[in-house]
């Protein structure tokens, strides 16, 4: 048995997913794809490459798929990997990070096209209930440089050297399977994308587990294949469908009526917005859906699942 595994979950990722594996398969790692009902030439890549490949006939979401993955590997260690990254060193310096005592996560550093780390993606703090709705009016793109977005994204610190942190990318993250069993994997609610990680680191420092920070692993990484594939409509709905779920699960009710309230000021905002910058009333229909979603929560009974996080797994 490999002490390390790796899951690739992809969805029409074709294009990607060559290079991905061919340096996957260089680490020594046993290399798993979870393949979520693509129909491009996904699965002739992954067949070609040698890879063992599990291909579900509907896309059954990240969080699902990476489940899927996990349950069918024994390797302690796991490696999330996306299929747009490209692992360009060794990946033990992550799994010695992950067997320290207290730790159940690490990631590494994700560089770009250019060669540069991608500060503001590959590290971030867990998000507030403010920088949600900062986020959702618009102020983080206005205001890029605000204190909440500087705070969230982790501008101000050393990338240079290993240290704690809050919430690497769940582009090259790698989990100590005890961790994963003992929160109950990824939460399958957040469907089919978005916010499935962060949820998951949250759970890990609820339960008094440290992640760490490991800078000599590193992945170049292009980003948002996948996303950039979705309509506006349905890119729109994931991601406030996600951000919505998180709030009811996370912040007090308050705190998750402010998110609330925000993202319907902000959906009117980029109604306006997008009519008078696209020419087009599509955004009414678009930001029209994000608003009902909000609305039913903001006005819906609260219902908070309790979990359990107390349980040993090191």
């Amino acid at each position: 048995m490999a002490e390390v595994g790796i899951v690739i979950v992809t969805h029409n990722s074709g294009p990607e997913i060559g290079p991905c594996l061919e340096a996957a398969r260089r680490t020594g790692a046993d290399v798993l794809v979870i393949d979520n009902a693509s129909d491009d030439d996904t699965r002739r890549n992954v067949a070609r490459a040698g890879v063992r490949l599990i291909a579900n006939e509907r896309n059954l979401g990240f969080a699902a798929a990476a489940n899927q993955g996990f349950a069918q590997l024994d390797c302690p260690y796991i490696l999330l990997l996306n299929p747009d990254a490209i692992i360009r060193t060794g990946i033990g310096s992550l799994r010695d990070a992950c067997a320290s005592d207290g730790v159940a996560a690490a990631g590494g550093m994700l560089i770009g096209e250019d060669e540069k780390p991608q500060i503001g993606f590959m590290v971030r703090c867990i998000p507030s209930a403010r920088f949600l709705a900062f986020e959702a009016l618009l102020l983080n793109r206005l205001w890029p440089r605000n204190p909440v977005n500087w705070h969230f994204r982790c501008l101000g610190l050393d990338y240079s050297k290993p240290m704690p942190v809050e919430q690497p990318a769940g582009a090259f993250l790698m989990i100590r399977r005890s961790a994963w069993e003992s929160l109950g994997g990824f939460d399958e609610a957040f469907y089919p994308v978005w916010f499935e990680d962060v949820d998951f680191c949250k759970r890990i420092l609820d339960g008094g587990y440290g992640i760490q920070y490991v800078p000599s692993a590193v992945a170049k990484h292009t980003g948002g294949h996948a996303i950039r594939k979705l309509l506006l409509e349905n890119r729109q709905l994931y991601w406030y469908g996600s951000v919505l779920k998180y709030s009811a699960k996370h912040f007090t009710s308050r705190q998750e009526k402010v998110v609330c309230l925000a993202m319907i000021t902000g959906s009117f905002l980029r109604m306006v917005l997008g009519i008078s910058l696209r020419r087009s009333f599509k955004p009414i229909a678009v930001y029209g859906k994000v608003v009902r979603l909000a609305c039913r929560q903001l006005f819906a009974r609260r219902q908070r699942s309790a979990e359990v996080l107390s349980v040993p797994w090191v």
